[in-house]
């Protein structure tokens, strides 16, 4: 494919600045789960935008933080993998003119690459107020490009598309042009589940919460599927099931409408709930949840 252009395109930032939700809206379909809790994002999740002239594969990264577990260690690992791997990286800010340490610490991890800046969420200040934002963060770094926009509305996302096409080199297909994402089924199904969790439950419980696809069988045009909630305290597990299982089953509700989306078809969702005490500081644990920071087969 003579003048074909690809490459690997990693989006950083510190936690809860839309990383995710702008991979969404580069892809044009919900790939990753979202949601206003920070640390949403537990490892890298590979998004592929694909047309005529070339093929950008996205790599979304946790956000930056300091660990406080071996998930959270994974985390960071995951972050610094991505910088390793891209040719240039997306970094996500906020229109914010405090600059925190650990967004200066991100950017400035891939000083090496390429870097176009993003400053998400446009839609919740004046225009007049981007001025002093890009002022400061052009200070930290030179940036290819600084650019504006809203990944929630769509607003910007175009001008961005633009930009990255403009600095991905020359190379080939590496994914199937149908292809929007190497998660397996069972993942994102997993992930469904867990965002919904997120939706439901507050405070500390959602981030010791972790979803196993015990079973995922289609028979007649229906998809049959088991999935344990783990969750690390006695407590949780009350909360997590509430009175008379009513939060438990609003979880099941909202996620068994959003794997029926995906699957284009009926599903039967059953979920348990489990504990598995301090399982974020286990590596067996987290390789059995597929938390491992390994590349999908």
């Amino acid at each position: 494919m003579n003048g074909y252009k690809s490459g690997y395109v990693g989006i950083v930032g510190v936690p809860n600045v839309g990383k995710t939700t702008l991979l969404n809206a580069l892809i044009g379909q919900k790939i990753a789960i979202i949601s206003p809790k920070p640390q949403t994002t537990r490892g890298k999740i590979l998004g592929i935008m694909t047309d005529e002239e070339c093929q950008a594969v996205f790599l979304d990264t946790p956000g930056f933080h300091k660990p406080k577990n071996k998930l959270g260690e994974n985390m960071i690992k995951a972050v610094n993998e991505t910088i390793s791997e891209a040719d240039f990286l997306i970094c996500v800010v906020e229109p914010d003119t405090e600059i925190r340490n650990s967004e200066e610490e991100v950017i400035n991890k891939g000083a090496n690459l390429p870097a176009i800046l993003v400053i998400n969420k446009i839609d919740t200040v004046k225009k007049d107020e981007l001025l002093p934002v890009i002022d400061k963060y052009s200070k930290i770094r030179d940036f290819e490009k600084i650019i504006p926009l809203s990944a929630k509305t769509g607003d910007g996302i175009d001008l961005l598309k633009s930009a990255i096409k403009e600095l991905l080199p020359e190379g080939p297909m590496y994914y199937p042009e149908e292809m929007v994402t190497d998660q397996p089924e069972k993942q994102i199904v997993a992930e469904i589940i867990r965002e919904k969790t997120l939706l439901y439950l507050d405070k500390e419980v959602p981030h010791g919460i972790a979803v196993e696809i015990v079973k995922m069988k289609e028979k007649e045009n229906v998809t049959s599927i088991s999935a344990n909630i783990y969750c690390e305290k006695d407590s949780h597990k009350g909360i997590i099931i509430g009175a008379g299982g009513r939060t438990l089953k609003k979880i099941g509700e909202r996620a068994r409408c959003d794997c029926e989306r995906m699957l284009d078809q009926k599903v039967f969702l059953e979920l348990w709930v489990k504990v598995k005490k301090d399982w974020r500081n286990s590596n067996f644990l987290m390789k059995e949840f597929g938390l491992d920071n390994k590349p999908n087969m």
